[in-house]
């Protein structure tokens, strides 16, 4: 009788361990730290910070093309979302997005996932700007697509190289830099605008990381 009457009692403890063990393998996983899908006002160039949803977030905008980054959007198609557009970018270009006062640990698990499309050679690269000042951009891109897509990068298994934020253009190659301590997250294709058959589009983006607290100056 007391063997019947343990068993229960061993299979919920065995139960409640398994959800402890399930939990703890999750908690390494870090959680939204933010999320940007542009307001719903209209079309603007360049995009400003008018444009930014949330609203601990500083955007910024760099390179010889930055004053004709546009904030596009249209009536039709009928689910046309409200996006970044580099079409009409005079130069190379580039659009990163921080927090007002953290810094984000991406080291551990981070991972970067966007809605974007891309015609003609433009491949959308992923910035980092770190809290030293330097600047780096991921070797892999997210290329053509005929249509809106989704694609998620994990940042430990991409390839970096340092970005000259002047002109817009990879320099060296960097091996395993330490994405403990980054100040703002963008993009760029590192192109030109050509037009509707040329250009970059970012619908929205999110980054997984964790939120620090910023070293005072």
């Amino acid at each position: 009788m007391t063997h019947k009457r343990s068993t229960p009692l061993l299979l919920l403890a065995l139960l409640v361990a398994l959800q402890g063990l399930q939990a703890q393998d999750q908690s390494y996983r870090p959680g939204l730290a933010f999320r940007e899908d542009w307001k719903e006002i209209p079309a603007e160039t360049p995009v400003n910070q008018k444009h930014v949803n949330h609203p601990d977030l500083i955007l910024g905008l760099f390179g010889p093309g930055k004053d004709s980054i546009k904030k596009s959007h249209h009536d039709q198609p009928f689910d046309d979302p409200y996006y970044i557009w580099s079409g009409t970018c005079l130069g190379t270009w580039a659009v990163a997005l921080e927090y007002r006062d953290h810094d984000l640990d991406l080291s551990r698990y981070g991972k970067i996932r966007w809605r974007s499309k891309q015609y003609g050679f433009r491949q959308l690269h992923i910035i980092l700007g770190m809290a030293d000042g330097t600047w780096l951009v991921s070797r892999q891109a997210d290329g053509f697509s005929g249509d809106w897509r989704v694609r998620e990068f994990l940042l430990a298994d991409l390839d970096w190289y340092t970005l000259d934020m002047e002109s817009i253009h990879e320099l060296k190659p960097v091996s395993d830099p330490d994405l403990g301590r980054v100040r703002q997250v963008g993009f760029t294709d590192l192109m030109p605008g050509g037009g509707s058959e040329a250009c970059s589009r970012l619908d929205w983006i999110e980054v997984y990381g964790y939120l620090v607290e910023r070293k005072s100056k």
